[in-house]
C-alpha cells in the first residue's frame, strides 16, 4: 500500500518535470515562444537541471540538456520503482525508461493535438491557441498537404492521434522485445 502511493507520487512528480522538459525541447525545436506565463512555468521548473547539464553539453542549435534532462528523470523514476521491487538491473532499467520515455513523447503530442481541438470548439481566439497551434503544426502539415477537408472539416489531428497511438504500441512492442 505505501509503495503504490510513493510511486504514484514518484510518477506524478517525474511526469510534470519530464513534460516540462520536453516541452522546453519542442519549444525550440519549433522556434515558438511561448506566452510570458508558460515560459516562466518551463524554464522555472526545469533550469535546475538543464542549466548544470548545459555545461557539460556543447551547445548546439538543439537544447539537447532538456531532452537529457527528462530523460534522466524517467530513468530515476524507473529506477525507484523497479529498483525497489526486483533488484537493480541495468538494461532493464534503461529499456524501460527508454519505453517511458517516447510514450510520454507520444502522450505529450496527443495532449497538444487534443488542447488544440478544444480551443478551436471553444474559444479559437483563446491566449495559449496560437501557441499550442504551433506546437502541433509540425506534425499536422505534412497531412495537411495530402488530406482535403472534408465538409469544411479538418480530419488530420484525428488522423495524427491515431498515428501517434499506433506508434506508442509499435515502439513500446520493439523495445520491450529486446528485453
Amino acid at each position: 500500500m505505501l509503495h503504490s502511493i510513493f510511486m504514484l507520487i514518484v510518477d506524478a512528480v517525474a511526469s510534470i518535470l519530464a513534460g516540462v522538459m520536453l516541452l522546453r525541447f519542442w519549444v525550440q525545436v519549433v522556434r515558438v515562444r511561448p506566452p510570458q506565463s508558460v515560459g516562466q512555468f518551463v524554464f522555472q521548473l526545469s533550469d535546475w537541471l538543464v542549466k548544470p547539464l548545459r555545461r557539460i553539453m556543447p551547445g548546439s542549435s538543439y537544447d539537447w540538456a532538456s531532452l537529457i534532462g527528462a530523460f534522466l528523470i524517467i530513468v530515476l523514476s524507473i529506477i525507484a520503482a523497479v529498483g525497489i521491487e526486483s533488484g537493480f538491473d541495468f538494461r532493464t532499467i534503461i529499456l524501460l525508461s527508454l519505453v517511458r520515455f517516447f510514450q510520454w513523447i507520444f502522450y505529450g503530442f496527443m495532449a497538444t493535438l487534443i488542447i488544440e481541438a478544444i480551443f478551436s470548439w471553444v474559444n479559437p481566439h483563446a491566449p495559449l491557441a496560437p501557441f499550442v497551434r504551433a506546437l502541433n503544426e509540425p506534425l499536422l502539415r505534412p497531412l495537411r498537404r495530402v488530406m482535403p477537408l472534408i465538409g469544411g472539416v479538418d480530419l488530420s489531428p484525428l488522423v495524427v492521434l491515431i498515428l501517434l497511438q499506433i506508434a506508442v504500441r509499435l515502439v513500446s512492442t520493439l523495445l520491450l522485445s529486446l528485453a
